[in-house]
């Protein structure tokens, strides 16, 4: 077997799904992720890194020594190794096993390497599980459609924090741990968001008489980046059902995965193998 042969052969296991070879191999390095991140958890519990404290660092550096196989096998047998190199997954498979190396020099490095966990995403790729992924891209553009008004909410929020945090500040004081108006300001942002960590608390008539109102304030706010996103879900959601007109009565509002049409009970011209394309505007036979 010649060199290219080996890569090509690699390429299948390493990089393919459609051979059996392929979906073991990224099964168990699935399997392999887990066992790895679950190991760097339990080291961070005293009683069991204590008592096991060798065996946790040969799991570690074993799959670490997997883990940068795996890497350089994917680089000699990769067509395009410049783009594998920087795409998300290359990015990653490369993250996950530099904390190892800087545990040598920098001390608790190696608790990093829970970024492990980003490449389990290979899941979606192994279970043929990448249309659903569809769903969260209509999630993701709702986001966008609303980043104008989140970012007008949260400036105004963020004026009001330093508003209130000012006042507060004049009120109360460095007397009462209101030593400065950012720390005032941090006060304010606890409180709008009813977290209450109680590191700070009003002592003062006045100051209570503000942080009511601030607490008052945050529960009538709390709310609205829930309701601006719902929103711009529900209308990104109904122009996905837009996307899927009947053949025969060419009405729409039809979810992706409908087999008939609920207006005159057609068949549906939806395509399996292609979830993402919409089916045909024409009228049937």
């Amino acid at each position: 077997m010649d060199k290219q042969q080996l890569r090509e052969q690699l390429y299948r296991v390493i990089f393919g799904t459609d051979t059996k070879a392929g979906q073991r191999f990224d099964i168990f390095l699935i399997y392999a992720i887990l066992i790895s991140v679950l190991a760097v958890i339990l080291t961070t519990v005293e009683s069991l890194s204590s008592r096991y404290a060798l065996l946790f660092f040969s799991v570690e550096w074993f799959f670490t020594a997997l883990f940068t196989v795996e890497y350089g096998l994917r680089i000699f047998c990769s067509p395009n190794r410049r783009k594998y190199l920087f795409s998300f997954y290359g990015l990653i498979d490369l993250v996950s096993i530099i904390p190892s190396y800087l545990a040598l020099f920098f001390t608790g490095a190696h608790y990093l390497l829970i970024i492990r966990l980003l490449r389990v995403l290979r899941v979606f790729r192994v279970l043929r599980l990448a249309r659903y992924l569809s769903e969260a891209d209509v999630l993701m553009r709702s986001i966008r459609q609303a980043r104008r008004k989140i970012f007008i909410f949260f400036s105004c929020v963020l004026v009001l924090s330093t508003l209130f945090g000012c006042l507060m500040y004049v009120v109360e004081g460095p007397a009462n741990g209101f030593t400065s108006i950012p720390k005032s300001i941090y006060w304010t942002i606890v409180t709008l968001t009813t977290v209450g960590y109680g590191d700070i608390t009003p002592h003062t008539v006045s100051g209570q008489i503000i942080a009511t109102l601030a607490m008052l304030t945050g529960y009538s706010i709390i709310a609205i980046p829930t309701g601006i996103i719902t929103a711009e879900l529900a209308g990104e959601m109904q122009r996905e059902k837009s996307l899927y007109p009947c053949p025969n009565c060419v009405k729409a509002g039809h979810d992706r995965d409908a087999s008939f049409c609920k207006w005159c009970g057609a068949g549906l011209a939806t395509s399996d193998s292609n979830p993402d394309s919409p089916p045909s505007t024409g009228r049937g036979g």
